[in-house]
């Protein structure tokens, strides 16, 4: 039966709310039957833990392991605490040992250990082995589950092998080759399989050309392999070469978007990696340095226009485009540090060279400044009729133009080189310094025209 597409409606969530309270389990059923488990995940949002359980209990052992792996880290924790350790570790039996093995390093300590004490005897062999690794590497990453063959088995051989493999192995894109010390070979396509001649050994239609990582790999590293290469599993090895496990796209997709995530919250002020739905003091903790950061630099740049006073009292409507000159100084920032933040993450960029990006960004600097300028000098020239003021403040956005571009391509690069993440440099830490410099550009070029 094909599984339809489900929509959480309100009228769907009292209905269901209201078969819960009168513990409906033929509705429930029924209402699930065909609904995916990411979907059944997400209409458990809505209720509370209890009520949630209830649900989960009248579904497949299988269903249930795929919805308490799509819950989010924090609700899954709290999810679990009703749960008893032989009732987590029956849902757990049904789990890859990656995903096992990730759920358990969440669990407190106590119920971890009874939890991993009455899981099936594999799978607790091979979740004690992940559990050896950290969270953000290859070897915490990958699954223990995979298909392999001998390098000196036959066909035949082979295929039997894989029917036997396969029974314990949920998704299977290539078959693994490997020597009797378990060392990775080569592999060997599903295809070649079954056009080979059934005399031939698995050492005649060996590709020996394979993308491998090591177990210590850190998990940005093997994402950008996955993308390079368009991989769907990538086989990981120990540092003697022996084939321990795979990490499939699935996992990558989860490192890509936490990676992402990450990289928003920076760009956007937020220093730690924090939720709506997360407590006001971490909410407030994480968004406070960086507005912190805003006041000073505001502070600055207030006593800084202090040393202009006299320039101001000379030409008060200098004071009028100062919103301009730091609004347009951090808008060109923030697009050219992006730019940049983007390509870094491209390894064409180290190819294609630093010199030729710098030109291409300067010359887009002079021309953005150059329309820019021409449009406010045509626009205060209207608006205030004054020549000289036009033609000094259209003069100074021009400068502030160019210098923005280079404050934002080459922060981000200097950032990157010091090992910190250039995602910095494409929030309010560009924004700031732009408007600090911008203010001191645009003063400047007004001391000397006027």
């Amino acid at each position: 039966m094909q599984q339809l597409e489900f929509e959480l409606t309100k009228e769907f969530r009292d209905r269901f709310q209201e078969a819960l309270d009168q513990r409906d389990q033929t509705f429930i059923v029924e209402a699930l039957e065909h609904v995916k488990a990411a979907d059944i995940s997400a209409l458990l949002y809505e209720f509370n833990s209890e009520e949630s359980k209830y649900v989960m209990g009248l579904l497949s052992l299988g269903t249930q392991a795929e919805i308490v792996r799509d819950l989010d880290s924090d609700t899954r924790a709290n999810f679990l605490k009703i749960y008893e350790s032989n009732e987590i570790a029956g849902i757990m039996n049904q789990m890859d040992s990656d995903d096992a093995a990730d759920i358990l390093n969440e669990l407190p300590i106590k119920i971890r250990e009874e939890v991993l004490s009455i899981l099936d005897i594999e799978l607790r062999i091979q979740v004690t082995e992940l559990l050896r690794y950290e969270e953000n590497v290859a070897g915490g990453l990958m699954a223990k589950e995979l298909i392999k063959v001998r390098v000196n088995w036959t066909v035949v051989q082979c295929v039997e092998e894989i029917r036997k493999q396969a029974e314990n192995v949920t998704k299977f894109y290539t078959v693994y080759v490997v020597d009797e010390f378990d060392k990775l070979l080569g592999r060997v396509s599903l295809k070649e399989i079954m056009i080979a001649d059934a005399r031939k050994t698995v050492a005649e239609i060996l590709e020996q050309d394979i993308v491998y990582v090591g177990t210590y790999l850190e998990d940005t590293e093997v994402a950008d392999m996955m993308r390079r290469y368009d991989l769907e599993s990538i086989p990981v090895v120990n540092v003697q070469g022996q084939l321990v496990g795979r990490i499939t796209i699935d996992d990558i997709v989860d490192v890509i978007t936490e990676q992402a995530e990450e990289e928003r919250q920076i760009m956007s002020g937020i220093s730690e990696n924090v939720e709506e739905d997360d407590s006001v003091w971490r909410n407030t903790r994480a968004r406070l340095p960086w507005l912190l950061i805003g006041i000073g630099g505001g502070l600055i740049n207030a006593k800084f226009m202090g040393l202009f006073e006299m320039e101001l009292q000379r030409v008060t409507a200098l004071a009028f485009f100062v919103p301009l000159i730091q609004a347009t100084g951090g808008n060109v920032g923030i697009q050219s540090s992006s730019l940049i933040v983007q390509s870094l993450a491209n390894p064409g960029f180290v190819v294609e060279g630093l010199w030729p990006r710098l030109s291409k960004v300067f010359l887009v600097a002079i021309m953005n400044g150059f329309f820019l300028s021409i449009l406010v000098f045509g626009a205060n020239y209207l608006l205030f009729n004054e020549r000289s003021l036009s033609l000094i403040v259209s003069i100074a956005l021009f400068s502030v133009v160019i210098f923005a571009s280079f404050i934002g391509t080459i922060t981000p690069l200097i950032l990157n080189k010091l090992g910190f993440n250039p995602a910095l440099a494409s929030g309010p830490f560009i924004t700031t310094t732009n408007d600090l410099l911008g203010l001191t550009l645009y003063f400047f070029t007004v001391h000397l025209l006027l």
